[in-house]
């Protein structure tokens, strides 16, 4: 993979990147941004991670019409929470080592200033729905594991299996195959972490690859995954994703909600939580303020505490674009720019002012050839490529050596 480091984007870089980018609001760094409410930014809107997009047009025309703002940011979360093709939140989920699925989410509803959350919650398909319930019906903000999952149960809301018969079998394939390259220590941050051997990939390494890349498609079809997902199943084994869905909505009076859900990080260790049910990390909402969510490397997000401290900079003048990418730099601070590390970490950021101002950032521009965007719904449906800090593709971590093959990365 061939990654080339961008020095950190000053106003006139991120002009250049932001132009035609809907997002940015002017500001004194003149980086392009929308103009206030009379000039062009819309209300209502709803910002969110792609993986929503095809949800936006119902959830918009309820809020549109008069609805809660949490509810509408609800509906669309809750389209791949049921979908169990997407392998990244609820039903379908990807499962932790064991084989089991455990899911995250947190909510914030701007008017009351109330928040709900819940983490590693088995059983249970809709969390983000659990999430607002804990905020509804408790006094508490934040219930986990058993407690949570009894609580959900005595709200009504029905137990099931959440592994799919797809999401199972790539769990086998990844158990066969990669269980040495685990999420057992040393991590990241351990200053005893050395990176992979980033040596080129000469001929008898690139053989290898590809014969490994044939066996897993071949035990793949053993296990009876459909050949039209075996490649995209095999990805999922040699580099473990992250999943993860944020919605934030505003409406005409401005209000504004947030949600974040997920089924976290593939394989992970049975109750690790990431940022997705940290209130401040994986989502913050302020009412006099804005919103904030994020998707990607959760622990490195939770350490900076980045959809909180976006807030707090739109609170003291900075545009939704100049903020996010300003969090995005203190996690390359955290590994004090060290690129080899940088590499194995990525975080995007989805950003939404009170005034319907929005931006995209992420760290990277995105994974192997599949861009990061932030999907927009303020009357026009749309998904626009996010502004990134870093120029290049993101490594997952754990990662092998050798940089996957171009067909591979096309999912």
């Amino acid at each position: 993979m061939s990654i080339s480091r961008r020095g950190f984007l000053g106003s006139a870089i991120a002009a250049s990147l932001a132009t035609g980018l809907n997002a940015q609001n002017k500001s004194k760094s003149n980086v392009p941004r929308a103009a206030e409410p009379s000039g062009g930014a819309k209300r209502p809107i709803l910002i969110c991670a792609n993986n929503g997009v095809n949800y936006l047009d119902d959830a918009f025309a309820f809020l549109k019409s008069g609805g809660d703002t949490l509810d509408a940011a609800m509906r669309v979360v809750k389209g791949p929470e049921d979908d169990p093709n997407d392998d990244s939140v609820g039903l379908g989920g990807l499962p932790n080592e064991e084989g089991v699925v455990e899911l995250d989410a947190c909510c914030m509803h701007g008017p009351t200033r109330r928040a709900g959350s819940v983490g590693g919650v088995r059983n249970i398909k809709n969390v983000s729905l659990v999430a607002k319930a804990v905020m509804e019906h408790t006094g508490h903000v934040m219930l986990v594991g058993e407690g949570a999952e009894r609580f959900a149960v005595a709200m009504g809301f029905p137990r099931g299996n959440l592994l799919t018969e797809r999401s199972r079998k790539i769990w086998l394939l990844w158990k066969e195959y990669h269980s040495t390259d685990d999420w057992w220590g040393p991590g990241l941050a351990d200053p005893h972490w050395t990176p992979p051997s980033s040596s080129p990939t000469t001929a008898p390494q690139a053989e290898h690859w590809e014969d490994r890349i044939r066996r897993l498609e071949q035990r793949a079809a053993e296990l009876g995954i459909e050949p039209e997902f075996r490649r995209a199943a095999v990805r999922r084994v040699l580099v473990p994703p992250t999943g993860t869905i944020h919605c934030s909505a505003l409406n005409d009076k401005g209000e504004i909600s947030g949600c974040t859900t997920t089924s976290g990080l593939a394989y992970k260790l049975p109750g690790r939580c990431g940022d997705s049910p940290i209130i401040g990390a994986g989502c913050f909402t302020d009412q006099d303020v804005g919103s904030a969510g994020a998707t990607g490397s959760g622990e490195e997000n939770i350490k900076v505490a980045g959809a909180h401290a976006i807030v707090e900079h739109m609170r003291q003048g900075m545009s939704p674009l100049e903020a996010g990418l300003d969090v995005l730099k203190r996690i390359a601070r955290n590994y004090n720019n060290d690129m080899s590390k940088l590499k194995f970490v990525d975080v995007t950021y989805y950003i939404l002012r009170k005034d319907g101002a929005y931006a995209g950032v992420s760290l990277w521009e995105g994974y192997s050839n599949k861009p990061h965007k932030i999907a927009v719904h303020d009357g026009t449906k749309r998904s626009e490529t996010t502004v990134s800090l870093f120029q290049g593709v993101s490594h997952d971590f754990p990662q092998f050596p050798v940089e996957l093959p171009k067909e591979l990365r096309k999912d």
